[in-house]
């Protein structure tokens, strides 16, 4: 028999005589006699075919559950939700991708308390079921381990979905063709997994990875691929030994993990929505991680990968070459890493690193530090008159380091794409795009679909966009998001108007507006909130309790209103 302190949780829905009913429901399910007296893993599948990243997802969660009872536990699957990006970008959808987070990370951790798992494989394909997944795993605090769905295969030419986004914007400048397009559009996604570059998926997978939370080389591996299910097998295995050792996911995601996080993340050129979900699980975790963290990792770190949106190439190309580990193991020489966070594999970073190979003699995906991308971070955190509270900007140096220009302001993303497409948008503007955050949207919208219209049309350098929304991992350009406190709670950037000079600064990191105070104050006297059309659901739900971006916005209360 097991030991009963391997089924905190399970024993209490099971064992005696008075749990009879719960036995009964559960030999339904397919439940045998020896079952009831091993610990129950809740499998976390977020299958489901809204999108090529989960649609492989649910043949994954058998995988992990087969194993876990061959491991000596009982596997049980059960699904959460899953939203695409891709699919409602630049559409009022997009309202739900944030949200989504916060539904995945309630409905894991109301499974999991119901039915008394004592440990937990979490297994996520989609930018927002990742941190959705660790943020019911810090909640819930039970061994636990994420495995990353993995990335899809290049698509022809080394296409992906950005090429699709971008191919939009081609089209409108005249430089391809209506077949040219369709063409783009109907090769670009091969298959099953996440969106090719180093976007929010990839970004998020690594971060976890770097975290502790996920196995070596779970960020490093297609979604279809021998090595994907071997990842999930030894996640079953790696829970129980999690449960053997009592090691929680709190016991691993610490403050110093959390800089692990974001110094791999800055290493890889990786997606600013990294920095809303970071502090979103730390807020879960009671580790206390803000916008400065971020710039003080980021003066020690440097851009090490060449990886896409930015840089040249996809993740499947980082993957043959090694994944991250290699990357990890140079960072910890360069004391960019605290070697001796714990991880779910029951040891130390360090020692999970000590014998991992370095990359190949001759790849140039991954430079040496001493001829980095940029000697410092790309997520610039901004403050100043536009911002007092912060704005995140994805800054690799080749946008340059300061803009200057002129506003041309829209209350939506639907019509900043509009004016982009229809030229009204000219060279020397900074678009600003406002009530797309947090509570103005609601939801936070990324704004892709007109970041991807800017390059396509061949103004990546020529204009600047800012907003209260967020940005997909797949955007780049000079762009400045989570601009906080937002346009919807009377933040600054409501009181921007067209022709207002504004300059951004990545090297003092301010972005201001030359507008007076006394014009300001004046213009916040005249302001009003525009009306929402959202009055029930989960959006209205979510305006009512969801913090501000630059404390990841969350809808945890502070614990001294409950």
């Amino acid at each position: 028999m097991v030991e009963k302190e391997l089924r905190r949780y399970s024993r209490v829905v099971v064992d005696g005589n008075e749990q009879a009913p719960s036995r009964a429901m559960l030999r339904a399910v397919g439940f045998d006699e020896e079952d009831f007296n091993k610990p129950q893993i809740g499998i976390a599948s977020t299958w489901s075919m809204v999108t090529p990243c989960n649609m492989h997802i649910g043949k994954l969660a058998d995988v992990a559950a087969t194993a876990a009872d061959g491991a000596g536990a009982k596997g049980v699957v059960f699904n959460t939700i899953s939203v695409s990006d891709g699919i409602s970008m630049g559409t009022p959808g997009m309202r739900y991708s944030l949200v989504s987070r916060e539904i995945i990370a309630d409905s894991i951790e109301a499974v999991a308390g119901a039915e008394g798992f004592d440990g937990l494989v979490a297994i996520g394909g989609c930018d927002k079921n990742m941190p959705g997944c660790v943020m019911a795993m810090a909640r819930l605090n039970r061994p636990a381990v994420f495995v990353y769905g993995g990335t899809i295969k290049p698509g022809a030419k080394r296409r992906d979905v950005v090429s699709v986004f971008e191919a939009v914007g081609a089209l409108a400048g005249g430089t391809i063709s209506q077949d040219e397009l369709l063409e783009v559009e109907r090769t670009a996604i091969p298959g099953p997994g996440a969106c090719g570059g180093m976007y929010t998926a990839n970004t998020m997978a690594s971060a976890i990875e770097a975290l502790g939370m996920s196995l070596a080389n779970s960020s490093a591996q297609e979604a279809v691929s021998e090595h994907k299910i071997d990842d999930c097998k030894q996640a079953s295995v790696a829970v129980m030994n999690l449960l053997r050792n009592d090691i929680k996911p709190l016991d691993i995601m610490t403050k110093k993990a959390f800089e692990n996080a974001i110094a791999v993340v800055i290493a890889l050129g990786g997606s600013t929505n990294a920095v809303l979900h970071l502090i979103a699980m730390a807020r879960e975790a009671d580790v206390d991680l803000t916008l400065d963290d971020f710039t003080r990792i980021g003066a020690e770190t440097p851009v090490l990968a060449d990886v896409k949106p930015s840089g040249k190439y996809l993740m499947s190309e980082l993957i043959a070459i090694g994944g991250i580990q290699p990357l990890m193991k140079r960072m910890l020489e360069h004391d960019l890493l605290h070697g001796d966070c714990i991880t779910v594999t029951g040891r130390t970073l360090a020692d999970n690193l000590a014998d991992v190979d370095d990359y190949p003699t001759g790849q140039d995906i991954v430079r040496d530090f001493d001829a980095p991308i940029k000697p410092n971070s790309h997520l610039e955190i901004l403050y100043g008159n536009v911002a007092p509270d912060g704005a995140v900007a994805k800054i690799t140096g080749k946008e340059g380091l300061r803009f200057e220009g002129s506003a041309r302001v829209y209350h939506s993303e639907e019509d900043a794409l509009a004016g982009i497409l229809d030229d009204t948008v000219k060279a020397g503007d900074v678009i600003v795009i406002r009530f797309e955050g947090p509570k103005g949207a609601p939801g936070m919208r990324e704004m892709l679909s007109p970041t991807g219209a800017i390059v396509g049309k061949g103004l990546g350098t020529d204009v600047a966009l800012i907003t209260d929304g967020r940005f997909s991992g797949g955007s780049h350009g000079f762009v400045v998001g989570h601009v906080s406190p937002e346009a919807a709670v009377g933040g600054p950037i409501a009181l921007i108007e067209d022709g207002d000079k504004i300059t951004i600064d990545a090297e003092l990191k301010q972005i201001n507006v030359a507008v007076s105070d006394d014009e300001l104050a004046a213009r916040r006297q005249a302001w009003e909130r525009p009306p929402s059309s959202v009055r029930r659901g989960a959006l209205a739900k979510y305006r009512a309790e969801v913090s501000s971006a630059a404390d990841g916005a969350v809808t945890i209360p502070d614990p001294w209103d409950v």
